[in-house]
């Protein structure tokens, strides 16, 4: 086995690494495009609810990024996922979203994970319906934003998916 073909590092994003996740993000092609600001912001404020993985040489090669809701502190609100093309078709981003639910199940007491992906999403809505059979969790669907919610053009409705209860 080479170097890049070893297991990636997963562990939390850390301020230098946010440049990288704003163009894997950028490079996905399938995600609402942040800030630059905003991702380095997020491996500053958010790391201990976020995860990144690394090649060999240490460089971010995926993330996922999240946060616990303020009003309802057992839920990991799931951001985004992403992988860099070149990693994709590994179960990468199974890997980050298991390694960093366990992470602040541990830490946070976290029990139920939600996140939400507009249809037609086939990668995300796959991603996150097999996490949930993995953990033997249910799984709700509900619309949380209307397209029409938008205020900046035209944008697919937001489903919001609840997984839960999740245990340690």
């Amino acid at each position: 086995m080479t170097a890049a073909q070893a297991d990636p590092q997963i562990d939390r994003p850390a301020l230098a690494d946010g440049a990288a996740l704003w163009r894997i993000a950028r490079d996905s092609k399938t995600l609402d495009l942040n800030s630059s600001y905003s991702y380095l912001l997020w491996c500053r404020d958010f790391a201990a609810t976020s995860a990144v993985a690394r090649d060999a040489g240490g460089e971010p090669i995926g993330f996922v990024t999240g946060y616990v809701r303020p009003d309802s502190p057992h839920t990991l609100l799931v951001w985004q996922v992403a992988v860099d093309e070149t990693h994709r078709g590994r179960g990468l981003a199974a890997a980050l979203l298991d390694g960093l639910v366990a992470r602040t199940i541990a830490e946070h007491g976290v029990t139920t994970v939600e996140t939400t992906i507009t249809p037609g999403n086939t990668a995300s809505e796959r991603l996150f319906t097999a996490f949930a059979e993995r953990h033997g969790a249910r799984l709700e669907r509900e619309v949380l934003f209307e397209a029409e919610q938008f205020p900046d053009g035209p944008h697919d409705p937001e489903v919001l998916y609840r997984i839960g209860p999740l245990s340690p």
